[in-house]
């Protein structure tokens, strides 16, 4: 179903709930049974009728999102407003809940209902969630509910997503997944009857998705089932934390100038590596796994700070879960936190991705990455002594390694 098709469907049944009417997207005995709706929802006490009468959603998740007082919350594809309503409460007078939906009609009703029920820290914006009307970095928490399956473009809906979720802000989605299904078309007319018009994710291409964008700690969990392979599910998922007017993301081939030089940088300091030059792109992008890789660059310039990936130690699939990494940060933005953040977030994203052992080897002289692992859950396993030669002297190697607390467990 084309984008102007579901905007037309959900007009018509925002104009329904103006009239009075009690509206469902889905068949009435899937919508009970897969407690659709308000019937998701156990402390509507107080909302509005008509935004109870309006509620189209697959799940609750307000209740997943742990939001917090005075936080920023956006609600993508917001319909008659009773999560945005939830979520107001929730943040109190000193946050603020957003509303945004592509029907015009949605936004007037869930404006009539914030003005029912008084609540003035909820803010009701009309425009597609594949180009969210809001800046850079302006929210803490992203919500959606039973939305994002109905978008033909979900990669530009998480991108934006990460976009106007602030730097440690959180992803906490129902929408609708499916695991393996039987039959295609059988899978295609449950989707149907439960609402999924524009077909849903599969979890493994949910999960590959919110990583490519740059999400860590994710998880999607399964809540009710609609037969034929389709679930309802609770997407979670953090955008990496780091110090205010930086970001943490995916690196790009763009970068590549700016996290050679940096390369360069850390070599240069006789304490970095063994090597003495970095190499050139080509060869840098050859040897590292293609999803592990980060940089630290400032929100305002671009420029890219700091940068982490990983190698894999052998071609073995006896070793497919363990990787060497390398941590650099620009030797002007040293003793910041960057290189804390990256490997913090390097770390989640390992695990997301099945990763059990990280692997190091660090000179003994340089403490400042010793201390860094150690705190970041690494231990010494060892020294090898005189393992090799830098700049005609003979040295030491210190090697660490962290083994996941949730892969291989």
């Amino acid at each position: 179903m084309a984008h102007d098709e579901v905007v037309n469907r959900y007009s018509g049944l925002a104009r329904a709930a103006l009239a009075g009417e009690t509206v469902a997207d889905c068949g009435a005995e899937a919508f009970e049974r897969g407690r659709f709706g308000a019937a998701g929802y156990d402390d509507t006490e107080g909302l509005p009728e008509s935004a109870l009468r309006a509620s189209l959603g697959c799940g609750n998740p307000v209740a997943v999102a742990e939001l917090r007082e005075g936080e920023t919350v956006l609600d993508l594809g917001s319909g008659g407003g009773i999560d945005v309503l939830l979520s107001a409460r929730r943040v109190g007078p000193h946050g603020r809940a957003y509303g945004l939906d592509a029907s015009a009609d949605m936004v007037e009703l869930a404006r009539r209902n914030a003005r029912e029920a008084g609540a003035t820290n909820a803010e009701f914006v009309c425009g597609t969630i594949e180009a969210i009307p809001l800046p850079d970095h302006a929210v803490d928490v992203v919500i959606s509910n039973c939305v994002i399956n109905l978008s033909s473009d979900k990669a530009a809906v998480l991108a934006e997503t990460f976009r106007v979720l602030r730097p440690g802000g959180r992803l906490g989605l129902s929408d609708v997944v499916t695991t393996e299904a039987l039959d295609p078309e059988l899978r295609t007319a449950t989707e149907l009857r439960v609402g999924c018009v524009a077909g849903s994710l599969s979890v493994a291409e949910y999960r590959e998705l919110l990583l490519k964008t740059g999400f860590v700690a994710t998880s999607i969990t399964l809540t009710a089932e609609h037969g034929d392979g389709v679930h309802s599910a609770i997407v979670q998922a953090v955008k990496p934390a780091i110090s205010p007017g930086l970001e943490i993301r995916p690196m790009r081939d763009a970068d590549a100038e700016q996290v050679l030089a940096i390369y360069q940088a850390g070599l240069g300091s006789g304490q970095a590596s063994f090597e003495t030059t970095a190499p050139s792109w080509e060869g840098f992008t050859a040897s590292r796994l293609a999803r592990l890789r980060y940089v630290a660059a400032d929100t305002g310039t671009g420029e890219v700070v700091g940068w982490v990936a990983a190698s894999p130690v052998s071609a073995r699939p006896v070793y497919a879960g363990v990787v060497e990494h390398s941590v650099y940060v620009h030797p002007g933005c040293q003793a910041h936190g960057i290189g804390r953040a990256l490997l913090a977030a390097f770390i989640a994203a390992s695990e997301d991705t099945g990763i059990w052992t990280i692997q190091a080897g660090i000179f003994p002289e340089n403490s400042s990455s010793l201390s860094l692992h150690q705190a970041l859950g690494f231990r010494v396993v060892g020294t090898r002594e005189r393992v090799g030669r830098h700049h005609g002297t003979w040295r030491d190697v210190v090697m660490m390694e962290r083994r996941s607390t949730v892969v291989g467990r």
